[in-house]
Protein backbone atom coordinates (compact mmCIF):
# COMPACT_ATOMS: atom_id res chain seq x y z
CA UNK A 1 0.00 0.00 0.00
CA UNK A 2 1.68 2.79 -1.22
CA UNK A 3 1.57 6.36 1.41
CA UNK A 4 0.41 9.66 -0.58
CA UNK A 5 1.24 13.22 1.64
CA UNK A 6 -1.72 15.74 0.57
CA UNK A 7 -2.11 19.42 2.23
CA UNK A 8 -5.64 20.77 3.04
CA UNK A 9 -6.18 24.42 3.57
CA UNK A 10 -8.94 26.58 4.44
CA UNK A 11 -9.00 30.53 5.32
CA UNK A 12 -11.25 33.01 6.77
CA UNK A 13 -9.73 36.86 6.94
CA UNK A 14 -8.22 36.72 10.07
CA UNK A 15 -6.08 33.60 9.87
CA UNK A 16 -5.30 30.21 7.47
CA UNK A 17 -4.56 26.80 8.47
CA UNK A 18 -2.39 24.42 5.73
CA UNK A 19 -2.98 20.59 6.98
CA UNK A 20 -0.79 18.26 5.94
CA UNK A 21 -2.25 14.32 5.81
CA UNK A 22 -0.41 11.43 4.88
CA UNK A 23 -2.98 8.36 3.43
CA UNK A 24 -3.26 5.96 0.76
CA UNK A 25 -3.05 6.72 -2.41
CA UNK A 26 -6.27 7.18 -4.40
CA UNK A 27 -7.82 8.93 -1.41
CA UNK A 28 -10.45 11.43 -2.21
CA UNK A 29 -10.67 15.05 -1.37
CA UNK A 30 -13.41 14.02 1.26
CA UNK A 31 -11.21 11.54 2.60
CA UNK A 32 -8.26 14.05 2.88
CA UNK A 33 -10.71 16.69 4.47
CA UNK A 34 -11.89 14.31 7.19
CA UNK A 35 -8.20 12.87 8.28
CA UNK A 36 -6.98 16.10 8.48
CA UNK A 37 -9.15 16.71 11.65
CA UNK A 38 -10.00 20.50 9.86
CA UNK A 39 -13.90 20.00 9.95
CA UNK A 40 -13.14 19.77 13.94
CA UNK A 41 -11.12 22.92 13.93
CA UNK A 42 -13.41 24.98 11.84
CA UNK A 43 -17.11 23.83 12.76
CA UNK A 44 -18.58 26.48 10.27
CA UNK A 45 -17.28 24.47 7.44
CA UNK A 46 -19.94 22.69 6.03
CA UNK A 47 -19.28 20.64 3.07
CA UNK A 48 -22.61 20.16 1.48
CA UNK A 49 -22.68 24.52 1.25
CA UNK A 50 -18.61 25.25 1.20
CA UNK A 51 -17.44 24.53 -2.75
CA UNK A 52 -13.67 22.69 -2.51
CA UNK A 53 -11.03 22.69 -5.09
CA UNK A 54 -7.37 21.59 -6.04
CA UNK A 55 -4.85 24.05 -6.38
CA UNK A 56 -7.58 26.78 -7.71
CA UNK A 57 -9.75 24.77 -9.51
CA UNK A 58 -13.16 23.69 -8.21
CA UNK A 59 -13.50 19.86 -8.00
CA UNK A 60 -16.31 17.17 -6.54
CA UNK A 61 -15.84 15.97 -3.21
CA UNK A 62 -15.33 12.46 -4.74
CA UNK A 63 -12.39 13.10 -6.91
CA UNK A 64 -9.27 11.02 -6.47
CA UNK A 65 -5.78 13.03 -5.36
CA UNK A 66 -2.14 12.93 -6.45
CA UNK A 67 0.73 12.91 -4.18
CA UNK A 68 1.93 16.59 -3.40
CA UNK A 69 -2.06 18.20 -4.04
CA UNK A 70 -3.52 20.47 -2.01
CA UNK A 71 -7.34 20.46 -0.85
CA UNK A 72 -8.78 23.94 -1.05
CA UNK A 73 -12.12 24.40 0.96
CA UNK A 74 -13.80 27.96 0.23
CA UNK A 75 -15.90 30.25 2.23
CA UNK A 76 -19.18 31.19 1.09
CA UNK A 77 -19.02 34.35 -0.89
CA UNK A 78 -20.73 37.31 0.83
CA UNK A 79 -21.62 39.21 -2.22
CA UNK A 80 -22.14 38.66 -6.09
CA UNK A 81 -18.79 39.64 -7.39
CA UNK A 82 -20.10 41.00 -10.86
CA UNK A 83 -22.66 42.66 -8.77
CA UNK A 84 -20.28 44.64 -6.18
CA UNK A 85 -18.31 45.52 -9.24
CA UNK A 86 -21.44 47.06 -11.00
CA UNK A 87 -22.30 49.04 -7.89
CA UNK A 88 -18.24 50.10 -7.72
CA UNK A 89 -19.00 51.63 -11.05
CA UNK A 90 -22.14 52.85 -10.54
CA UNK A 91 -20.95 55.05 -7.81
CA UNK A 92 -17.50 55.95 -9.31
CA UNK A 93 -20.07 57.08 -12.76
CA UNK A 94 -22.04 59.30 -10.09
CA UNK A 95 -18.54 61.12 -8.48
CA UNK A 96 -17.83 62.31 -12.08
Amino acid sequence: MTSTIIEVAYAKPDSQMIIEVSGAAHMTVQQAIEVSGILQQFPEIDLTINKVGVFGKLTQLDSELAAGDRVEIYRPLIADPKEARRQRAKGASKDR
